[in-house]
């Protein structure tokens, strides 16, 4: 049985990514500061940067939910992604991050992230840079089985389980209607299914509604 730890379990990413696990009869703990408020089978209640390698040892897979949004915690997202591969360093556990649209190419040669073009709303500039450079630091990593997931851009918290996704690479890509668009709900199943088969380590992928 696929064992996997899902850390920020109680976030809307973290919820779903754990009912769909849970569906396909993984074994499944939470990793929460709290309350456990999902339907996993175990719970580790911690605070992320408290976590230890004993914590963490033998889970198939450790899925990284975080998220922080004020500007006084944008800088979590680097230092909680860093703690848990230093904690994962040198095993066999793959770590799966719930990642960010804005650090997604726009252009074939790379250069272009959607965060900086023109019509990227201001108000999410702050979070896209700090998940982008996440991401760079992450990417400086041979010691850490990762596989980083973004949404498309359109990331919608209640939008519908249709059970339909595409993988894509880095770059924005739009579907057949030409929408950047997916729910949680399909999300978490990609996620899961990443879990399940381990195509893509040492590589960030994006999925979207197809």
């Amino acid at each position: 049985m696929t064992s996997i730890a899902v850390v920020a379990a109680n976030g809307r990413a973290g919820k779903l990514i754990v009912k769909e696990a849970v569906d396909r009869g993984f074994d499944v703990t939470a990793v929460v500061r709290g309350e456990n408020k999902t339907v996993a089978q175990h719970a580790i209640i911690k605070d992320l940067f408290d976590l230890t390698a004993d914590d963490l040892k033998g889970f198939d897979a450790v899925v990284d939910a975080f998220g922080a949004w004020t500007p006084d915690t944008l800088s979590q997202h680097s230092t909680s992604l860093k703690h848990l591969a230093d904690i994962l360093s040198g095993t066999d556990t793959r770590l799966i991050v719930v990642g960010g649209a804005g650090s997604l190419y726009v252009d074939p040669e790379h250069k272009t992230q959607l965060v900086d073009t023109p019509d990227f709303p201001d108000a999410f500039k702050p979070l896209a840079k700090a998940q982008a450079k996440s991401l760079a630091e992450l990417r400086e990593r041979d010691d850490v089985r990762w596989i980083y997931i973004s949404p498309a851009a359109d990331f919608q918290a209640d939008g519908e389980r249709t059970g339909k996704y595409i993988v894509n690479g880095e770059e924005l890509t739009p579907n057949a209607k030409g929408e950047s668009i997916i729910s949680y709900a399909d999300y978490a199943i990609a996620v899961v299914d990443e879990i399940a088969t381990g195509n893509h380590i040492g590589q960030r992928i994006s999925v979207v509604r197809a």
